[in-house]
């Protein structure tokens, strides 16, 4: 296993995205500074300058070419003889991504402290109460490690498209559809109040949870659930995701 999740490590570290990624991450951070207006840093700096949309942007892209491309190239037969099971596979790709992923939200937490300097956005006190009577520091703290659930739903998901589709570009396709295309789909459904009980239950609605966490009175309207409930939901999710992925791959034929 070790082995496995060493190999991960050292064909990520080894990808140009992987070194891309961070400055197309500050950039579209910055861009949100300038967009979103220069007297919301309150809302700016609790979402890390709007850091989990494009962090969900990277993980999908990276995270539908760790299988995908792997399975265009044949190179997953080399990881399978040299792994002792392919349980060992499957779970040293979720870490990596995992451990890349709590890297990009490290990252944004840290260009966060640097933008909130710049003279893009008013100068708010860490210790300003905003959501939840809690400081600002916790709030952002607390959104980007609810947003590590969120994204790690997201990457369940993707994986499990990985295993079904062979083909990269559609599998990134596919997979900004469902996740941008699906909510909005959702919360159209759910607003127009029919089988909102059912449909509001959906995996595609509770990535809504990072975006309820920081703006709770108007996507609570949208999806209709509680953050404790979104909460239980995504993990519920990403369980199934996860499980339903690993039994497609290991029943998948080389």
């Amino acid at each position: 296993m070790a082995f496995s999740i060493y190999q991960e490590f050292y064909k990520l570290m080894h990808k140009k995205i992987t070194w891309i990624s961070p400055l197309i991450l500050l950039a579209l951070m910055i861009m949100s500074g300038y967009t979103i207006g220069f007297n919301e840093g309150r809302l700016l700096t609790m979402t890390s300058y709007n850091s989990p949309d494009w962090i969900m942007f990277i993980l999908v892209i990276i995270g539908a070419t760790t299988f995908s491309m792997e399975f265009q190239n044949n190179t997953i037969l080399t990881l399978l003889y040299k792994a002792s099971n392919k349980i060992d596979v499957y779970l040293s790709k979720y870490v990596m991504i995992f451990c890349y992923n709590v890297f990009l939200h490290v990252l944004a937490i840290i260009f966060t402290v640097g933008l909130r300097y710049a003279p893009m956005n008013a100068q708010v006190a860490w210790s300003t109460s905003y959501r939840y009577q809690q400081p600002l520091w916790e709030n952002m703290l607390k959104t980007s490690a609810i947003d590590l659930l969120t994204t790690m739903l997201i990457v369940s998901l993707v994986f499990l498209l990985s295993c079904l589709i062979n083909n990269n570009a559609i599998v990134i396709s596919v997979s900004f559809l469902v996740v941008f295309m699906g909510q909005f789909v959702t919360g159209s459904l759910l607003n127009s109040g029919r089988f909102a009980n059912v449909l509001k239950w959906n995996p595609l609605n509770m990535i809504n949870l990072t975006r309820e966490y920081y703006n709770y009175i108007t996507y609570y309207a949208t999806s209709h659930l509680a953050n404790a409930q979104l909460l239980i939901g995504t993990m519920a999710y990403m369980t199934i995701f996860f499980a339903l992925g690993y039994l497609i791959f290991r029943k998948k034929r080389f």
